[in-house]
């Protein structure tokens, strides 16, 4: 079944915000205005957890960072379901090319 007899084709070129999240914390507001240049700030994510990719604030995959040149790209490692049920990423879509924008 292909993507344009769901009718998928009518809305693919609709732009939406991709976001990788690297963590989170929780931080007290007189916390935030003390941060400086070479301030540190822990995050909850340990350096080899994946990433989250969320598409308009919905996780939608875990990926891992890559660099593609002089630039930073996501692999995606795994797609999660509307149920929160995550599997294995389709090969066509394993190695996207995803360019951040400033």
């Amino acid at each position: 079944m292909s993507l344009h007899s769901d009718g998928f084709g009518l809305i693919q070129d609709i732009d939406v915000r991709l976001t990788v999240e690297l963590g989170r914390k929780q931080m007290r507001l007189r916390d935030v205005l003390a941060l400086g240049e070479s301030s540190f700030i822990e995050l909850d994510r340990l350096t080899d957890e994946p990433l989250d990719i969320l598409v308009n604030g919905k996780m939608i995959a875990r990926g891992e960072v890559v660099a593609q040149g002089n630039r930073f790209a996501i692999r995606v490692l795994e797609l999660v379901g509307a149920s929160g049920h995550s599997g294995s990423a389709p090969s066509a879509i394993a190695e996207p090319k995803v360019e951040a924008h400033q």
